[in-house]
């Protein structure tokens, strides 16, 4: 079992970040300028987004990477993937010379896990190859929006601050654009020549990081294809002779054959998430995302008749006792669901695709014949799915508004080193720290040692990463099955009207949205009825819906839609 092989994923959500404390790398391909700004100024709210033209002006150029050639390129939103061996002695340098000038860098970032003491071994490696004093102020990343917003509202702000996506509701948008630099003079165009791995970051990552019409974050990027695969237990599935689903009727005929609850087994655990996907509903993953223009009218998710049929969908499979009792207790279970997934107590449930691998290198140490896969999303009536973009990036690091530029310019340096791409001397040191010390290779694997499980853990990752990228050189199979399971999806996702942009709502609509989930997990459930959704989108418009969908509307005649 090597499960710290090469880390990599499409892309961090806060699901994937609780369930681990293990930091998946991750990043997008392709790339896509938008933009235009409305309202507000650079000090405080500044409400609305940038695209087109205005976009053109801020992004960095991109300059493809040609250090390492992927095994598997790219294609359709996925991730690149590797699934040779590692040769440590045939690595390749990204990053020749040494552009940290020696300067002090402190830095705040949410980690997961107890963090290692400050001049551990790895610190000490990753600032003398980047030629910077990186300090970190790591924060419980399970109660990090509580000090992220003390600390934004406060006169001490650490030069570097990671923010992710899920802690930027209420004023923070709005602290980030009056506390935080703009980074174009450094990067804009062709500036970002001057870090190599920077210029290789694609554009739609670039574009998400566009706070109040200014360049002020560094991304993690990610794949855009949905992350959440349904996944299932292969071995078990060939062994009874069941068949993947290819529709929504499928799914429950095969549910009611799996489930024997005298024998503790159920078919599934809660589906709601791949009913979104099966039944085309848009992405849920961002608030802007949510809205589309259809026929010349913007809607929204929770309007959809698509919304309504996949929460009626994952109701009946509720009701019909299909789901394990561990998936009814909903947000208050305590259990990870993939404990009884592993335990074969269900057969199907949904994750992040982060843990296919996780799951599989942990399981077939207890379980040699333990075989978990990912069931590709099927169009509710049989026929293609309708998939929709998640974000390209969503977890964000930004430096101080008041920082000297010899403090911007050493963020930078140390940007640079962590976007190196995999295959490289840069990532190795970055994701694995020192060989000998933090890892070992054994048949082209690395794997942590005891200290570097301790001490290379989610800090110096969180400033920036390269291009999306799923290295498995232990389990290439796993790693070649998920790039391609993205291809496949990524055939079938479109872009909604917003995707790609960094959009600020107006203050007043902030919470508009919040009851929903709950809502939507008690319909599910049985507590509540879809006539209960109907009223709240009815509601919902009352109370502002409606007026938010005029400033939406007027966001896409002043910019336009994302590009498809």
């Amino acid at each position: 079992m090597t499960p710290n092989a090469a880390s990599a994923s499409s892309g961090p959500s806060r699901r994937s970040f609780l369930a681990s404390t293990a930091v998946a790398t991750a990043a997008v391909a392709g790339g896509m300028p938008l933009l235009t700004a409305c309202g507000g100024s650079d000090s405080g709210s500044r409400e609305g987004t940038t695209s087109g033209k205005n976009a053109e002006k801020i992004l960095p150029a991109y300059v493809a990477s040609n250090v390492v050639t992927p095994d598997i390129p790219a294609k359709n939103g996925s991730a690149i993937g590797f699934t040779s061996k590692l040769d440590l002695a045939t690595l390749k340098t990204s990053v020749p010379k040494k552009l940290g000038k020696g300067g002090k860098v402190t830095v705040m970032s949410p980690f997961w896990g107890s963090p290692p003491k400050s001049g551990n071994a790895y610190y000490r490696a990753m600032n003398d190859l980047i030629g910077v004093d990186v300090q970190w102020q790591n924060q419980d990343g399970n109660t990090y929006d509580q000090k992220l917003g003390a600390v934004l509202a406060s006169s001490s702000v650490p030069d570097v601050v990671v923010v992710p996506g899920w802690n930027m509701g209420g004023k923070i948008p709005s602290a980030i654009n009056g506390k935080f630099a703009d980074l174009g003079p450094y990067l804009s165009g062709d500036a970002v020549k001057e870090y190599p791995n920077l210029a290789a970051i694609p554009t739609d990552a670039w574009q998400r990081s566009i706070f109040g019409g200014k360049l002020r974050g560094l991304p993690m990027p990610a794949a855009y294809v949905p992350n959440i695969v349904p996944f299932y237990r292969k071995d078990v599935f060939d062994e009874e002779g069941y068949t993947v689903p290819r529709s929504a009727d499928e799914f429950m005929a095969l549910a009611k054959e799996i489930t024997n609850a005298k024998a503790k087994r159920w078919a599934c655990n809660d589906m709601k998430w791949t009913a979104f996907n099966a039944f085309g509903v848009l992405s849920g993953s961002e608030k802007a995302l949510g809205w589309n223009l259809v026929d010349g009218k913007l809607v929204y998710r929770v309007e959809t008749d698509e919304y309504l049929e996949a929460l009626e969908w994952t109701r009946k499979l509720f009701a019909a006792g299909y789901v394990h009792p561990d998936g009814r207790l909903g947000k208050s279970q305590a259990v990870d669901p993939s404990t009884k997934f592993a335990a074969g107590e269900f057969l199907i449930y949904n994750n992040d695709i982060s843990s296919w691998w996780g799951q599989q290198a942990i399981q077939q140490a207890h379980n040699p014949d333990f075989r978990i896969w990912g069931m590709d999303i099927f169009g509710h009536d049989g026929g293609d799915p309708t998939l929709w973009a998640t974000n390209p990036a969503n977890i964000f690091a930004f430096v101080n508004k008041n920082a000297s530029e010899a403090v911007v310019r050493d963020v930078l340096a140390l940007a640079n080193v962590t976007a190196a791409p995999y295959g490289t001397k840069e990532y190795m040191l970055t994701n694995y720290g020192v060989e000998g010390t933090h890892y070992t290779v054994k048949d082209g694997v690395p794997t942590k040692t005891d200290k570097g499980n301790i001490e290379v853990a989610n800090a110096y990752v969180m400033v920036a990463s390269p291009a999306a990228t799923i290295a498995r050189p232990d389990l290439p199979d796993i790693g070649k099955g998920a790039v391609e399971w993205q291809q496949r999806m990524g055939a079938f996702t479109k872009k909604s009207s917003f995707y790609g942009m960094q959009v600020t709502e107006p203050t007043r609509y902030t919470n508009l949205s919040n009851d929903f989930e709950q809502l939507e997990d008690d319909v599910v459930r049985g507590r509540k009825k879809i006539s209960d959704v109907q009223q709240a989108v009815s509601d919902w418009k009352k109370k502002g819906g409606d007026q938010l969908r005029d400033w939406y509307k007027k966001l896409l005649d002043e910019n336009g839609p994302a590009a498809s």
